[in-house]
């Protein structure tokens, strides 16, 4: 069984939300979940109480072997203009622990939701966030020139953090994005985390390069001349953003879907009568979707995704 969380648009939502929209991906995040969780079920509940639903359960959906929470009408557009007129960016997170080898499938689910609730055949922008790759100012290599050679600690860097990063399996995960870019579904292709020297090293197992680098400076607000010349030299362009990698954690996943103040309450770890869902819970991946009306530079649409499969057995509802 799988379960997929949803915040909806965060731009349209309550100032609880609102106010989260600079903090760090898993604080707004976190808080996305759980408003649009309270705001399902008391609409649910009101619907319930003036007649117009059965079941004040309603706010979640099972359709196939997903359960969605909350339940997603996805016959309405995320978007109230012309595709033309947006710029759409998403990030996709693979989380910490999953296998490498379910990257494909993943990237696949991740994409495909976000063009459904969109209403898109395309986006234009997709980075990749790998759990194992983190980026470290202090290993970027010395410069020599302003050409960008690069001489120092560098290789260091790489040789070291060359088993943690799972080189291999970030390249196959890489070829899934070219052929998704091949077949029109993203026009622009980006990492996130990469250095000088790992950036190096992947561009030459790349048919298409990513055109950004996304990289999080953390407490400084220098990126470093080397990453800076080379990223010129290759024509890539250089982000910075304040997401962590782990950005959904599994105790987190089994907490919102507990009981709790603004939480989802349908998950217990004991079995119980009733609509729980009963087993682990292992989240999955988390994308995070932008839409930009390009003339107004104004964000339309926000919002997330997050994909968690239950280990063990189900008790829930078919829900319409």
């Amino acid at each position: 069984m799988k379960i997929i969380l949803s915040t909806s648009n965060i731009m349209t939502a309550g100032p609880s939300v609102i106010r989260f929209y600079t903090a760090k991906s898993n604080v707004e995040l976190i808080n996305s979940l759980k408003s649009n969780f309270q705001a399902a079920q008391q609409s649910a509940s009101y619907n319930e109480n003036n007649g117009q639903a059965n079941d004040a359960n309603s706010w979640t959906k099972k359709d196939g072997d997903t359960l969605y929470i909350p339940a997603i009408d996805f016959a309405q557009s995320g978007l109230h203009e012309d595709r033309a007129q947006y710029d759409i960016t998403v990030k996709l997170f693979y989380l910490p622990g999953i296998p490498a080898s379910r990257r494909c499938a993943h990237t696949r689910e991740a994409i495909d939701v976000v063009l459904k609730e969109l209403h898109v055949d395309s986006i234009d922008l997709l980075i990749v966030s790998f759990p194992s790759v983190s980026f470290d100012a202090d290993d970027e290599p010395e410069e020599d020139d302003e050409e960008g050679s690069r001489t120092g600690s560098g290789s260091r860097a790489s040789e070291s953090t060359e088993q943690a990063d799972d080189f291999e399996s970030i390249v196959k995960t890489w070829h899934t994005l070219e052929t998704l870019a091949e077949n029109g579904k993203i026009a622009q292709l980006g990492v996130a985390e990469f250095g000088t020297e790992r950036l190096a090293k992947f561009l030459s197992q790349t048919r298409i390069r990513p055109s950004v680098d996304q990289i999080n400076v953390k407490d400084c607000c220098v990126v470093p001349k080397s990453l800076i010349l080379y990223a010129k030299q290759e024509k890539i362009q250089l982000l910075t953003h304040n997401d962590c990698t782990d950005i959904l954690p599994r105790g987190t996943t089994r907490e919102l879907l507990g009981s709790g103040d603004s939480n989802a309450e349908i998950s217990t770890s004991a079995p119980v009568p009733g609509d729980y869902l009963q087993g682990d819970i292992e989240p999955q991946w988390v994308v995070k979707y932008t839409a930009v009306v390009k003339d107004r530079g104004v964000i339309e649409n926000k919002g997330y995704f997050a994909l968690a499969e239950v280990g063990s057995c189900i008790k829930t509802h078919d829900r319409a």
